[in-house]
C-alpha cells in the first residue's frame, strides 16, 4: 500500500479494531490521514494527543460541519453500535456520505450473529439471516440500512461480519488474569473467533482491492468452546485453569448466556479466496501465544476498548 496517496480515512466508532488499523496504517507509511469519532471526551483527548482527529458523535450527538469533516474523505469505516432503530451514523449522516465527492470505499463491522443458532452447523455468505438475539437483529438491520445506500446510489458498500474479536489486552489471558474466567461447558458448543490483527489484514486487504457490495465473514480456522481457550491460556501464564461448569447449573448474566443461545462454525474461505488472506493466527492458541508475545514487547496487561462483533 506504499504507493497510495492522499487517502484519507474517516471511523464512525473509533475503538479498539479501529485502533489498531489506524497504527497499521502509520506504520505502512502510506500516506493516509486517519480521523474518527468518539462518545467520549476524555477518549478524545487521548487520541488529539496521538494526533488523530477526532470528533465527539453518538446517537444523541451528531456531527458538527459534517459536510467539512467529511469533504475530502476516501474511505469511511462504520463500527458504531446500533440499537434499536439502526445504526446511529447511518440515521445521522446517510446524507452526508452520498454528498463525500472523494468517497472511494465504504466498510460497515457487522457480527456473525445475524446467522443465528446453526445448532453446529456451517454458515457463509450466503447462508440465511435469522438472527436469534436483540444484538444479532440490531446488527441486521443496521446492515440493510447501508445496503440501501448501495442499492439506491451505488455506494462503494463492503460487510465484515465479525466473530468474537480478541487481541492483546482483550483476550482470555485478561480474563484469567483478573480471576473472572469460567470454564463453562455446553456439549457440542463452539464459538468462532479473530484476532484484531486479521481483522486489519482482511480491512487492508479489501482497501487494495474493493469489490462493491461484497459480504466477507471474519473468523479463524478453529470454532472451539471457550472452555478450551481458558485452559490454554492459564498454560501459558502457569494458572491452575478453573473447574468446568455445567452449563444448566451456571449462574450467568443474560447477555453472557444469550452468546449460548448460537451455535455455528463460521466458513471463512471467501476472504482467502478473493482476498488472498492467510491469517496470522488461524487458531486460538497462535493467537494467544501473539497476545502473550505483543505484551512484553509494549509493556502492557490491558487495554480498554470498544466491543465489537460476537463474544466467545
Amino acid at each position: 500500500m506504499s504507493g497510495e496517496k492522499n487517502k484519507r480515512l474517516f471511523c464512525f466508532g473509533y475503538g479498539y479494531t479501529c485502533d489498531y488499523l489506524g497504527y497499521a496504517l502509520q506504520q505502512a507509511k502510506s500516506n493516509w490521514t486517519i480521523a474518527g469519532t468518539t462518545r467520549d471526551p476524555d477518549r478524545r483527548a487521548e487520541l488529539l494527543g496521538r494526533r488523530i482527529r477526532t470528533y465527539l458523535f453518538d446517537a444523541d450527538q451528531a456531527l458538527e460541519d459534517a459536510y467539512d469533516v467529511l469533504r475530502d474523505v476516501t474511505h469511511v469505516l462504520i463500527s458504531t453500535p446500533p440499537d434499536d432503530d439502526g445504526d446511529p451514523a447511518f440515521l445521522a449522516h446517510a446524507d452526508d456520505i452520498l454528498a463525500m465527492p472523494k468517497l472511494e470505499w465504504v466498510g460497515y463491522l457487522s457480527t456473525t450473529g445475524v446467522y443465528g443458532d446453526r445448532a453446529g452447523g456451517d454458515v457463509d455468505e450466503a447462508s440465511e439471516l435469522r438472527p436469534n438475539s436483540k444484538r444479532g437483529s440490531r446488527r441486521l438491520k443496521a446492515e440493510q440500512q447501508w445496503w440501501s445506500l448501495l442499492q439506491s446510489h451505488g455506494v462503494p458498500l463492503h460487510i465484515f461480519r465479525l466473530s468474537g474479536i480478541y487481541g492483546p489486552g482483550r483476550s482470555a489471558l485478561d480474563s484469567v488474569r483478573a480471576g473472572v474466567a469460567r470454564r463453562i461447558h455446553k456439549p457440542g458448543q463452539a464459538f468462532n473467533r479473530i484476532h484484531v490483527e486479521d481483522i486489519v489484514q482482511v480491512l487492508m486487504a479489501s482497501f487494495a482491492q474493493p469489490h462493491q457490495g461484497a459480504i466477507y465473514n471474519l473468523a479463524d480456522d478453529d470454532p472451539v468452546p471457550s472452555h478450551e481457550v481458558i485452559k490454554y491460556a492459564c498454560e501459558l501464564i502457569g494458572l491452575i485453569p478453573p473447574p468446568l461448569i455445567p452449563y444448566d447449573e451456571a449462574d450467568m448474566a443474560p447477555i453472557t448466556r444469550s452468546f449460548y443461545q448460537d451455535n455455528k462454525r463460521v466458513r471463512n474461505d471467501k476472504i482467502k479466496k478473493e482476498l488472498h488472506i492467510r491469517l496470522k493466527y488461524p487458531d486460538f492458541r497462535a493467537g494467544l501465544r501473539g497476545c502473550l508475545e505483543a505484551e512484553k514487547h509494549a509493556g502492557i496487561t490491558a487495554f480498554s476498548r470498544v466491543t465489537d462483533g460476537e463474544g466467545g
